[in-house]
């Protein structure tokens, strides 16, 4: 592809963190159109290769509503901190006038009637909706392709993956086209694209941003970002109580907009690593994650190699229970044979692994839980965090749907290959997602940062210090748009 270099004020401001970007704008020192303007012309210039953002709006009519949001910035009215931003919405949330197919055939012509409650905070926070970020179907893989929308590229290598299922929002801001983005996390959907990508992502706590029904069943909703200041903002602005969601929690969300320093000299951390060579890892990996280990002792935090009490095998065999026993609600578009023709067969998979389980196998599935969380318990009892690989794997090809094998070890599922991220979304813990750097190819991964018990600040404030005292955390740009800029 190409592509003229950006202006020095658009890449001044794409280069903006989304806190400073904030505060840009409200002290009037740029305008909200200048933002909009500037985003706009980086999704111009490098989307086409990566396809991160789909159902692009109307430049002019966002230029319009930019211009509505200088108006009353002038009147002495601001929305909130996000005011005037750009955000693009993952496929799988309702944005009220925008498609929102999930990524399948079978709802390719849906329109949003209503915002889902996270999408609604954040337009009530100032944000202007460009558009949706592309994710799987349904959500089913860390790989963001789809029939209706196409392959997502990864910015740092765009013949191989972003990973998934957030991976167009993980790209899009990689690729400097949104501040800030929206995504959510059943397998690591908030994990591996950062990952993948050399972004921060925080999967929260189950009910720090509502989720419907009485179940927790492992998807919950979450931010990414460019920095983890940024993270935490948009998590203040996601997260908090909400009547119609029973197991939301009444925190006061405000707590994360205050400063993240703090001492983590003596702090100890357990290092799981691949569980004693449980899990499958590509070679390089693993290196690379523990040399990102020293980040942490530069901090003055003990780093151990120690295991949970648990069998990971059995995490494994009831995650697939839970997991499947989720995707049931999708069990009567499966009764259609006209609409089931239109599934992936990754979805038909889940459906019809649900369908054979029995009340017994969801009982043993949740007592095996229960162990779970008692073991970690256990474990966090004596350590302040659990550190682990967000990924198995780096960035493979992007024509790939799934690794069938990692290391001359067959994948006997189409997920197995993210297996690393089970445990803690079994657990409902909080975990932050950091880059950990690059291999010889300049492909990215990233380590999971796992707090206790609703501890979100806890881990976005190791995040945070993490981030400080990492050589690689260093505003590096993608090669795809370095290439675009002259020296």
């Amino acid at each position: 592809m190409d592509v003229s270099a950006p202006t020095a004020e658009q890449a001044y401001l794409v280069e903006r963190s989304a806190v400073e970007l904030s505060g840009l704008i409200h002290r009037r020192e740029v305008s909200c159109v200048d933002v909009m303007g500037a985003h706009l012309a980086q999704i111009e210039r490098y989307n086409p290769e990566l396809n991160a953002i789909v159902a692009l709006r109307d430049p002019e009519v966002l230029l319009a509503e930019a211009r509505e949001r200088d108006e009353e910035l002038a009147a002495g009215r601001s929305r909130g901190w996000m005011h005037g931003f750009p955000h693009a919405v993952k496929d799988l949330a309702a944005a009220k006038g925008l498609p929102h197919t999930n990524g399948s055939r079978i709802f390719a012509g849906r329109v949003a009637e209503a915002d889902d409650v996270p999408v609604a905070r954040i337009r009530a926070a100032g944000a202007i909706l460009i558009g949706k970020t592309n994710t799987p179907e349904f959500g089913l893989g860390s790989q963001s392709y789809n029939e209706v929308w196409g392959t997502t590229a990864n910015p740092w290598d765009t013949s191989r993956t972003a990973g998934g299922s957030s991976g167009g929002g993980a790209a899009a801001l990689a690729a400097r086209m949104v501040p800030v983005a929206d995504g959510s996390d059943n397998m690591g959907s908030l994990r591996n694209p950062p990952a993948f990508n050399h972004v921060v992502g925080l999967r929260p706590s189950w009910g720090r941003v509502p989720e419907p029904g009485f179940v927790p069943y492992g998807s919950v909703n979450g931010p990414m970002g460019r920095t983890t200041a940024d993270v935490a903002r948009l998590l203040s602005t996601m997260a908090g109580p909400d009547a119609g969601a029973p197991l939301s929690l009444d925190d006061d969300p405000a707590t994360f907009t205050a400063a993240l320093e703090r001492d983590f000299a003596g702090t100890r951390i357990a290092w799981v690593g691949d569980w004693d060579g449980y899990l499958a890892t590509e070679p390089g990996v693993l290196a690379l994650c523990e040399s990102a280990l020293a980040t942490f002792e530069r901090l003055g935090c003990v780093v151990e190699p120690e295991l949970p009490a648990y069998a990971p095998e059995e995490i494994w065999r009831s995650y697939l229970a839970w997991r499947a026993w989720g995707n049931l609600r999708h069990a009567d578009l499966y009764d259609d044979p006209a609409t089931r023709a239109l599934m992936k067969p990754e979805l038909v998979w889940e459906i019809e692994y649900g369908l054979r389980l029995s009340a017994r196998d969801l009982a043993q599935a949740a007592a095996a839980r229960d162990g779970w969380y008692a073991a970690l318990a256990d474990l966090l009892e004596r350590y302040d965090y659990v550190v682990a690989p967000s990924a198995q794997v780096f960035p493979f090809d992007k024509a790939v749907h799934w690794p069938e094998e990692i290391d001359g070890r067959r994948m006997d599922t189409y997920h197995r290959w993210m297996e690393t991220v089970v445990p803690w979304t079994m657990s409902t813990h909080p975990v932050a997602a950091v880059p950990a750097g690059f291999d010889a190819r300049g492909l990215p991964t990233g380590l999971q940062l796992v707090g206790r018990r609703h501890d979100d600040r806890g881990v976005l404030q190791l995040a945070h210090a993490y981030e400080g005292a990492s050589p690689v955390m260093d505003g590096s740009l993608p090669p795809l748009l370095t290439r675009a800029i002259p020296a």
